[in-house]
């Protein structure tokens, strides 16, 4: 493929802003420029520029996941490299171009080993980028355990996490963590200084312990109403600490099982649109059959047989995106939520927008929102 694409003849979202009649110029793996249609047809392009007549399509900056854990038969909980660079390629024919693969908690021997096996192929996946590791445990509430492996559940323990800094080598993205636990604002601290983010999850904190929590400096939150203390009348609880603080940002599962549409229009009006991430939480057997001698069953997500607890969803950020536009969202503000904001509130810089030096890391959809071509790096991915 040549080294220079030309997109034009699109509406262009930028990620924060909507630019109809636009054209997309790449080079050396970068966005070069965007034009206007009168800029686009004033540039004189070199001969080795490849055009591609977008036809009124839509082009947008490719899909970030930070909350993922398996798909099309692979997951982190495989513990080995190739079912993370697997996860790359798959993602990648959904139009995520980056994403941070997600480790459940898990017995320090397997956690450590999950940690390893996305460590040890960063940097060789050839679909979606992996930004880094997130860490969901294993610092969790016993109460609020939802799905996770309650052998994989420890206290804070400041030794385990030097060797699980140890083993990430500076890899660690985001961290889940409960706020209430004891020596909770210490660990707290140590993270943030190794350049964490954390989000408050698969906690039963208290109103007042989340707002210890966040000037400890946790501003995000996990799979927002879901594993967390529920909001009441006389004791707001994690959620109404989150609902009532606009510092506090939400990922939001978008399958429209995890969190109803109308609780999604709840947060619209109770924060900001660049507060909210779309995330999908997605599990293994996303995308391909289940296995029949499994404890999982597939009903608009993944629950457990013996008790109907939800472990996941089976969405993709494509599925999820489309979700957002039928629930009521502005396309503008689906698009921010799947690009812009997770690039931003997980301080990955270069990304997530359409903007000249940012990197070439698009996705194209046609006027019915299903996805045309996916672009990373500036290579159109192959389907």
């Amino acid at each position: 493929m040549d080294s220079a694409i030309c997109l034009h003849n699109a509406t262009v979202l930028t990620g924060f802003s909507v630019m109809p009649d636009c054209a997309v110029y790449i080079k050396r793996n970068k966005i070069a420029d965007v034009y206007n249609e009168t800029r686009f047809h004033q540039k004189k392009f070199a001969k080795n520029v490849k055009m591609i007549d977008m036809k009124g399509s839509y082009i947008l900056p490719g899909f970030i996941d930070t909350h993922i854990h398996g798909i099309g038969g692979y997951s982190t909980a495989d513990g080995n490299s190739k079912s993370i660079l697997k996860m790359s390629d798959i993602l990648a024919q959904y139009g995520v171009t980056s994403f941070v693969p997600t480790i459940s908690a898990a017995p320090e021997k397997e956690f450590i080993k999950r940690i390893k096996a996305i460590v040890s192929v960063m940097g060789k996946e050839k679909g979606a980028h992996i930004l880094g590791i997130h860490l969901e445990g294993p610092f969790l509430s016993s109460e609020k355990i939802g799905a996770q492996e309650k052998d994989g559940i420890s206290p804070v323990d400041f030794n385990y996490f030097k060797r699980i800094l140890s083993a990430a080598k500076g890899t660690i993205i985001n961290m889940t963590i409960a706020p209430e636990l004891k020596n909770m604002r210490e660990l707290a601290l140590k993270a943030i200084e190794a350049g964490i983010t954390l989000q408050a999850g698969h906690t039963n904190a208290t109103y007042e312990q989340m707002i210890e929590a966040m000037q400890a400096g946790v501003f995000h939150s996990t799979h927002m109403f879901n594993a967390m203390r529920p909001l009441h009348h006389r004791e707001p609880g994690t959620v109404g600490a989150i609902l009532t603080h606009p510092e506090i940002s939400c990922e939001i599962i978008g399958d429209g099982i995890h969190v109803h549409p109308k609780l999604l229009k709840l947060l619209t009006q109770c924060k900001t649109i660049n507060q909210l991430v779309l995330i999908t939480d997605c599990l293994k057997y996303a995308k391909t059959k289940i296995p029949e001698n499994l404890n999982i069953y597939f009903d608009k997500c993944f629950k457990r047989k013996s008790d109907d607890v939800i472990m996941g969803s089976g969405i993709t950020m494509l599925d999820g995106f489309q979700n957002l536009l039928k629930f009521g969202l502005s396309l503008e503000n689906a698009v921010q939520m799947a690009t812009y904001n997770p690039a931003r509130i997980m301080r990955q810089y270069g990304i997530g927008s359409i903007i000249p030096n940012y990197d070439a890391d698009l996705i194209v959809l046609d006027k019915d929102f299903n996805l045309q071509m996916t672009i990373i790096g500036g290579k159109i991915q192959k389907k």
